[in-house]
């Protein structure tokens, strides 16, 4: 009897195995292609639309985060630019709405893994530092990789909207796409550099 239950526990360990193996490879073909899902997109349109969806939800999810980063940062200069962009993010949400309408589809917002990793990475980064100029430091370059995020995405969304001759959805995205080089030039400018500054004065400090 115990044998036959070891048998048993065997087979189904086995058969378990397999077909992990199997849900893993089955995205990869052999010659490294990975397999479309059954909803992907199949022209440029539905891409363009996948896409908005997709920084719709990263902008959703970045007024939520933006808040906690200011409060987690001791620099005013640094307070006032988050802030100030948390107000040009809600007023970029709407602008993604005016976009959706005018290409006829409904505002939905589809789960951005690239954003999510960004935001997580932020925490982690404020997690791993004490409040003042190292964290600020920290905050800065957080903040920083998620404006070039944003800038390469919407630099492609607005050359999406050209090829699709949406002139309209063209300027409201240039448009946002122009805050967000100006937002990135504001963390290095007003804050960025002088905030280095403490930080390594803090570290020297510490020697």
């Amino acid at each position: 009897m115990k044998t036959a239950t070891k048998n048993t526990t065997a087979t189904k360990a086995k058969s378990e195995t397999a077909s992990t193996k199997s849900k893993t490879t089955s995205k990869t073909s052999s010659n490294g292609t990975i397999k479309a899902k059954p909803s992907a997109a199949e022209g440029l349109r539905e891409l363009f639309v996948d896409s908005l969806k997709d920084i719709y939800w990263a902008e959703k999810a970045l007024t939520k985060a933006l808040p906690k980063m200011a409060k987690n940062a001791s620099s005013e200069n640094l307070i006032t630019a988050i802030n100030d962009h948390l107000t040009v993010t809600e007023g970029q949400i709407t602008r993604l709405e005016k976009v959706f309408s005018l290409i006829g589809e409904k505002a939905a917002a589809k789960k951005c893994d690239a954003m999510e990793g960004l935001i997580k990475e932020g925490e982690s980064i404020m997690e791993e530092t004490e409040v003042g100029p190292v964290r600020d430091a920290g905050i800065i370059a957080a903040s920083q990789k998620i404006e070039h995020y944003e800038i390469a995405t919407y630099g492609t969304l607005a050359a999406f909207a050209t090829t699709l001759g949406e002139d309209d959805a063209v300027l409201l995205l240039e448009k946002t796409l122009s805050e967000e080089k100006e937002a990135d030039t504001l963390l290095t400018e007003a804050a960025y550099n002088t905030i280095n500054f403490d930080a390594n004065e803090e570290d020297q400090d510490l020697e």
